[in-house]
């Protein structure tokens, strides 16, 4: 039986677009709804009580939606404010489990490295995934507080002086440890891939958790016979919590393709 309800996304920002863009690869036929929290971002600064209030409302502006499904595509939310989605009344796919299983099938010498916003590396939460599907695992985790503002920059460039620099930099703890297989623990960092893939080498294997939940969640569609029938042009639909300005230029690195701000919706979250 098919489901035509949209697939709810959320992130703090926008840095969730590029899970939005392993979604809709994956899944062409499903319709979209997707919501970032632009008025208060970041998220990965703040403490575990605010995220968590920021996370429901998020959820119960994408419930009135009538969506049959919630990805929080954001790094800190997973970490940090997973659990408090127990209640919801849709299934719920956060990125930590799906990455870290990922990291897992993968990896050949055992040591796993996880990059991520403070809060994120803070949490443990990657590394307590890790460790509970494979025990002897190595785990090195490293936060990357740059990485966000120089794509939103758009400095991205594998071969800009500055980004590459950068990217050494933080990855240090990485390259010591020998990490064989890296996590992108936040949303905005497959927009770096090039520029980390140059740093670490070929032979390091790069974990996009918008890959790995958007596999998750086209499997649960199909097992539970929840996927769109395909009949009609699906729709995608953005939301922001302030104005759109600029939401085109980050679409186009982000999502991969240009969307108006006029086309994109403000919402008040006050009320929820």
């Amino acid at each position: 039986m098919a489901d035509s309800r949209a697939i709810g996304i959320f992130d703090s920002g926008l840095g969730g677009l590029t899970v939005t863009k392993e979604i809709i690869k994956r899944l062409p036929d499903e319709n979209i709804v997707y919501f970032g929290d632009t008025g208060r971002v970041p998220y990965g600064t703040r403490s575990r009580e605010t995220i968590q209030k920021y996370a429901a409302q998020d959820e119960s502006f994408l419930l009135k939606k009538d969506v049959k499904l919630i990805i929080a595509a954001c790094g800190t939310v997973s970490s940090v404010a997973a659990d408090s989605s127990g209640n919801l009344p849709v299934p719920f796919f956060e990125m930590v489990t799906h990455a870290a299983a990922a990291a897992v099938a993968v990896t050949k010498n055992k040591k796993i490295g996880v990059i991520g916003t403070s809060a994120t590396v803070a949490s443990g939460s990657h590394k307590k995934e890790i460790l509970r599907l494979m025990p002897d695992a190595d785990v090195t985790a490293a936060a990357c507080s740059l990485f966000v503002p120089l794509v939103e920059e758009g400095w991205y460039a594998s071969d800009d002086i500055v980004v590459t620099q950068t990217v050494k930099r933080y990855l240090e703890p990485i390259v010591k440890a020998q990490c064989d297989t890296l996590i992108l623990g936040c949303t905005h960092y497959p927009v770096l891939i090039k520029a980390i893939s140059a740093v670490l080498g070929d032979k390091v294997s790069l974990i996009n958790p918008g890959v790995a939940v958007a596999e998750a969640v086209a499997y649960y569609l199909g097992k539970y016979g929840m996927s769109n029938s395909g009949n009609a042009e699906p729709t995608h639909s953005f939301f922001v919590s302030d104005k759109p300005a600029s939401f085109k230029n980050q679409a186009s690195v982000l999502l991969g393709e240009e969307i108006d701000d006029s086309k994109v919706e403000q919402v008040d979250l006050s009320s929820l």
